[in-house]
């Protein structure tokens, strides 16, 4: 936690081209139009180079992403773990393939996610609200407009989860991530907060997915509802055609890089998911004992991820691109250990759930044969950047956040540590 702690710190207080500077990739050859890194792939794929900062004009943390007509992206921008910071920008591209930044919004907390809703609008999540904004206006700023506001303030500084995400539902209600303001509810001498009932003091309205009911027209209702909790930090959500709702858990921050295991969950309505009293499989927290902990009554994971994978997004390929890999789930494993520089292709049934192993090794991570708790469920699938690390003078360790699918079917990424926007294509 600590270590993780430092490198935000770092990176806010480091100047913008020194920090690009490190974190420059190299690049050689070419990768479906774009320039290639050096990041050794998956047989068949290849990792291009679409814009890299090194200067004031474009994000400096760059984190969601979508595509508009005519070749153009939205890109939203933390600008820093403080308030006030982030943007929206609009890339565009010259003839020559270079790329050209307008940025649509400034003075934003920690936007995250930028998605189309159900009436063809944009909408951003921010820290504390939701707002929509008008990417093709003339003056886009002047059309942002609070579409939710008064989301708990999770400033990181005070609180662990600052950061809001969102899915549209297939009734368009809006399904909101509210983060848990604290690791694991426990206080400084690691004794669990708890309210007279003996739950954790945060969990009445943090640490959940809070369901808005869509009214029409752009709207959706203010007071929101429980959709699920025990949730320690759903950045990851997805929804499925199908509409199975899947979420991507960060678990705690305990010191072992060996424990605990992220976790894939589908959520359902009321459902419970663990947090703060229990992890893996039947693991009570410290400081949580195992009658706190009632872990046989959580909802259980539906796969468990390497530690400190980090999933910050899911989404289901659907491009023409890559046929071997429609359907699947492909997730983003942004953590600073060695689980971290991952996109992983989860294979999946009809309902979109990602098909399981049980009983053996990480099936589908790459460095390390620890094994999982007896009888746990790893993802099946292939990890399709294997050699996303650290090189010296050649590229650095990836931290993917957001992806998205461009027209061609080519994956697109955004790396907000190396302020970077990549693609994976064709060699």
């Amino acid at each position: 936690m600590l270590r993780a702690l430092l490198l935000i710190l770092a990176l806010i207080a480091t100047p913008v081209g020194a920090s690009a500077a490190r974190r420059a990739y190299a690049t050689q050859g070419d990768c479906g139009g774009r320039p290639m890194t050096t990041v050794r792939m998956a047989p068949g794929y290849c990792l291009g180079l679409v814009w890299q900062g090194d200067g004031a004009d474009g994000p400096r943390m760059p984190r969601g992403l979508l595509a508009l007509s005519g070749g153009d992206w939205l890109v939203t921008d933390l600008g820093g773990w403080q308030a006030g910071r982030g943007s929206v920008w609009r890339l565009s591209f010259a003839p020559d393939g270079s790329p050209r930044w307008r940025r649509l919004a400034q003075g934003l907390s920690m936007p995250h996610t930028v998605a189309r809703g159900p009436d063809g609008r944009i909408y951003v999540s921010e820290m504390n609200r939701i707002l929509t904004l008008d990417p093709d206006a003339a003056d886009p700023a002047a059309t942002v407009r609070t579409v939710i506001g008064d989301l708990p303030d999770n400033r990181l500084h005070d609180n662990r989860h600052p950061l809001s995400s969102f899915v549209f539902d297939g009734d368009g209600a809006l399904l909101v991530n509210v983060g848990a303001p604290s690791d694991r509810c426990v206080d400084d001498r690691g004794r669990p907060r708890t309210t007279a009932s003996g739950a954790c003091a945060d969990s009445a309205e943090t640490a959940q997915v809070r369901r808005h009911a869509y009214l029409g027209n752009g709207r959706w209702a203010e007071a929101g509802t429980v959709f699920a909790s025990g949730l320690r930090n759903s950045i990851a959500l997805v929804r499925h055609s199908s509409g199975t709702i899947l979420q991507g858990e960060n678990s705690v921050d305990l010191t072992t890089p060996d424990h605990p295991y992220d976790e894939i969950n589908v959520l359902r309505p009321g459902g419970h998911y663990g947090w703060p009293y229990c992890v893996d499989l039947a693991t009570p927290l410290p400081g949580w004992s195992a009658a706190q902990a009632r872990c046989g009554q959580r909802d259980p994971p539906l796969a468990l991820l390497p530690p400190h994978a980090a999933p910050l997004d899911l989404i289901y390929y659907d491009g023409a691109m890559f046929p071997e890999l429609r359907g699947r789930l492909l997730m983003s494993w942004h953590g600073y250990r060695r689980a971290a520089g991952r996109i992983v292709a989860a294979e999946t049934d009809g309902q979109g759930r990602p098909l399981t192993d049980t009983g053996g090794r990480y099936a589908i991570y790459p460095r390390g044969s620890l094994p999982y708790p007896a009888g746990a469920p790893s993802v099946r699938g292939k990890v399709l950047t294997p050699g996303w690390d650290a090189v010296s003078g050649r590229q650095p360790r990836g931290s993917p956040v957001v992806m998205a699918v461009a027209a061609d079917g080519s994956i697109w990424v955004t790396d907000d540590r190396s302020r970077a926007i990549l693609r994976i294509a064709r060699p």
